[in-house]
């Protein structure tokens, strides 16, 4: 089989056909040469240029325009028709040499059939490219990838990329759709799950470390290391804005000036190209007024001509079709010509640009150059994934579970990623089990301990966008499970209070009456995955149903207790938070759940998390966030007139960066290595040191984040009252103490203006620099920039 195959290939190559740069299908037909048009972007010179050339040669134009189809396969995520009849439509297709990717197909054997299919069978034998939605692992379920932005540690979704890609590939699966690095202030939008918060430095740095776990890192002369049978090409999605949906409300309107634009929701794009992502997604919304997927400023101005993007640019689900529901296009015709003339190279699910792309070819209102240029994409990437030297899988090499391993990487990045919101004082006192007033950490010796609330003992617990076939065959384990092993002398008994949305509480009283009796209760209460993520907004983001008076009534009875919160967004909590002692963040955190919170819950694991996300106190408050820009009237609490509200405070219940331990830390003040720097200097490259001593203060050793936040005094355009600037998770022993020293320039003292098409600026001026454990640091230092 392998021979023919081979032989297949080398035909599809086409070893006879005319040199590099002759003219193809679609110039031939009178649209000119093969090659972008003026003011357009052209294949980049890379190490498969020439054989792809010499494919378009050879390519009808129906065979061009189905290299731009993606079709779905498996499973429904939208609008359409059901998994069989789509599976055939996808062989069909195949067969025909009209297809180029299918998505939502997983399975050595599976996939392997559909490429024979494709390989063997259509003329050329290209082969099909296979994606799917690996977001936050495949059979290894990691936390959220939120969850993973708490560990303040990018070697968290490192891990998560590189296990993830290696049980997909050896499955089939060529492609993820992920990195997500939506940057987003609204908590309401279900999908900040997948975001990874609030901040885009934060979430630069994360999505330039999940890029490199999918990928590997780029080989000599910027070659791709995707071609690996242990490594997928990774997407960087949704380009763009799409975490500015007005109201929370998913697939919503986002107006934006090109200055927030560039400052806010373009730099982790940014980012993740210059880790070498392979493709990336259009985003659902409009982005001032003009819908994402027919938006040429942002797809060809900025990604492909400003950045130099070489790979593929596909559409989300049907978004080329949503261009005429958003009143953009008046028909499929036109859908399919302001898609690709916008820059989308693949349109997935829906089939405007096969169904009418001869006509519209033929008539002059799509450039033949774009076309080949959109195709010569598609072919490079899968020149890039090797899948024409080798195009199928060893389906004896096929991951079919998780491994003793890649749980241990699971349970250790969901430990690392929960945050300790709040540990108080006790008035049990030093004698109760948390030891020295606090209810936290439990010791192991504990003689009796109650697990109360709906997600106690639930094993749903892997969060939004997990792979449907590991949320069947490897729940979650649960928190009772993992509390009856970490106590092993313990009594343990388990009440379920409330349904997690339900408001029966007729379940209470056996719940209070099993927090009597033991000596600690752990509460745990939060959102089911499917209450966050795509299509799951919501209004009001509190404990749903009942949750709360289960809280209260655990909190009445006067012992010690501790809420765990499983969710996958910022919560409000304002009803009950002052009646808990201690609250853990633990968000959805996937396979090893219960196992990583009692690792927390009992200090064999000291949390360092900090929140990537501000939590607001009310749904009222929305938009509250670290980085808000500067007012006229900054709050003033003996001023009416100033920026406030009436019933509330200013700042979040939570603040971004925050965070407890099991010890304390003290954080010096900062040190410049120079505190003057000339603007020009900066423009040129030239950058300044930033230091500063932390010590653990406690009798513990723990994890502290040493946070740098700047703020431009004055400027051209109103700047945040902070901006992340640099972030180190430290491990320090009780005592020690450690220098953390960071490096900025003009990237992290400049910014970009509303000039028409964005004008980057380092300005004169004073520039604070604060240093701390969160957003809310006071130690600071001026640099002065002449």
């Amino acid at each position: 089989m392998r021979d023919v195959r081979r032989r297949t290939l080398l035909s599809a190559i086409g070893a006879t056909t005319a040199a590099a740069g002759a003219v193809g299908a679609a110039g031939a037909a009178g649209t000119g040469p093969a090659h972008a048009a003026p003011g357009r972007p052209g294949p980049a010179a890379g190490p498969h240029d020439h054989r792809v050339r010499q494919l378009l040669d050879r390519m009808t134009v129906e065979e061009k325009l189905g290299q731009l189809q993606q079709l779905a396969w498996g499973w429904d995520t939208g609008p359409g028709g059901g998994a069989s009849e789509a599976a055939a439509k996808a062989e069909e297709e195949a067969r025909a040499g009209r297809l180029g990717s299918v998505l939502s197909i997983f399975g050595a054997r599976t996939t392997n059939a559909l490429q024979r299919v494709a390989v063997e069978e259509s003329r050329l034998g290209i082969p099909l490219v296979f994606g799917l939605d690996v977001i936050h692992g495949c059979w290894t379920t990691f936390p959220v990838p939120l969850a993973q932005a708490a560990s303040f540690d990018p070697d968290v979704a490192r891990t998560d990329g590189e296990v993830s890609a290696a049980e997909a590939r050896s499955n089939g699966v060529h492609w993820t759709f992920s990195p997500m690095m939506d940057v987003t202030h609204e908590p309401r939008w279900g999908r900040v799950a997948e975001s990874n918060g609030e901040d885009p430095y934060l979430t630069a740095a994360f999505a330039a470390a999940k890029v490199r776990g999918y990928q590997g890192e780029p080989g000599e002369g910027g070659s791709a290391a995707y071609g690996a049978r242990n490594r997928v090409a990774a997407c960087a999605k949704h380009f763009v804005a799409y975490g500015g949906a007005e109201g929370g409300r998913d697939y919503n309107t986002v107006d934006v000036s090109e200055s927030r634009l560039r400052n806010l929701y373009l730099p982790p794009f940014k980012a993740a190209l210059e880790a070498g992502a392979a493709t990336v997604m259009a985003s659902f919304n409009t982005i001032s007024g003009v819908p994402a997927h027919g938006n040429s400023h942002t797809l060809t101005d900025i990604l492909k001509q400003e950045w130099g993007f070489d790979g593929v640019v596909v559409s989300d689900w049907s978004g080329v079709q949503e261009l005429i529901p958003h009143g953009f296009a008046e028909d499929g015709a036109a859908a399919a010509r302001l898609a690709l003339d916008a820059g989308v190279d693949m349109e997935m699910t829906s089939t405007h640009l096969v169904t009418y792309g001869k006509k519209l070819l033929r008539e002059g209102r799509i450039d033949g150059r774009r076309l080949d240029d959109a195709v010569a994409r598609v072919l490079r990437l899968k020149f890039d994934l090797g899948l024409f030297d080798d195009p199928y899988v060893d389906e004896g090499d096929a991951i079919h579970g998780p491994t003793a391993a890649t749980r241990e990487a699971a349970r250790k990045t969901a430990a690392r990623s929960m945050v300790l919101l709040k540990n108080d004082d006790h008035p049990a006192g030093k004698g109760h089990p948390g030891g020295k007033g606090k209810v936290l950490p439990l010791k192991p010796s504990v003689r009796s301990l109650a697990v109360v609330g709906p997600f106690g003992d639930s094993d749903d617990l892997l969060g939004t966008w997990s792979f449907p076939e590991a949320v069947k065959k490897y729940p979650s384990v649960t928190v009772l499970d993992a509390v009856r092993r970490a106590a092993p002398g313990a009594k343990v008994t388990y009440a379920r209070g409330v349904d997690a949305e339900g408001e029966d509480t007729g379940g209470i009283p056996e719940a209070v009456a099993a927090a009597k009796a033991a000596d600690v209760t752990v509460v745990v209460v939060g959102e089911p995955p499917a209450m966050s993520g795509e299509a799951a907004s919501r209004s009001d983001i509190g404990l749903p149903g009942g949750q709360e008076k289960l809280v209260a009534a655990v909190a009445a009875t006067g012992k010690p207790f501790v809420v765990v919160l499983v969710n996958g967004r910022p919560l409000t909590m304002s009803g009950w938070l002052d009646a808990a002692p201690a609250v853990l963040e633990a968000w959805h955190p996937g396979l090893e759940a219960g196992n990583a919170i009692a690792d927390v819950l009992f200090g064999e694991v000291v949390p360092g998390g900090k929140l990537p996300v501000s939590f607001p106190r009310a749904v009222g408050q929305i938009p509250v966030h670290y980085n808000h820009e500067s007012t006229g009237r900054p709050y003033d609490a003996g001023n009416k007139y100033s920026s406030k509200y009436l019933d509330l405070p200013p700042d979040p219940q939570f603040p971004f960066g925050h965070g407890l331990s099991y010890t304390t830390f003290a954080v010096g003040e900062p040190r410049l290595s120079r505190e003057r720097i000339a603007a020009r200097a900066l423009r040129e490259g030239d950058t300044l040191e930033v230091s500063v001593s932390v010590t653990n203060t406690g009798d513990r050793a723990g994890d502290e984040v040493v946070q740098l936040y700047v703020h431009d005094l004055t400027a051209s355009i109103t700047q945040p009252v902070r901006k992340l600037r640099g972030f180190r998770r430290v491990t320090l022993k009780p005592g020690a103490s450690r220098t953390v020293r960071f490096r900025i320039g003009a990237d992290d003292l400049g910014f970009w203006t509303n000039a028409p098409d964005g004008e980057f600026r380092v300005e004169e001026g004073a520039v604070d620099l604060y240093v701390g454990g969160s957003s809310r640091a006071t130690a600071s230092r001026r640099l002065t920039i002449t």
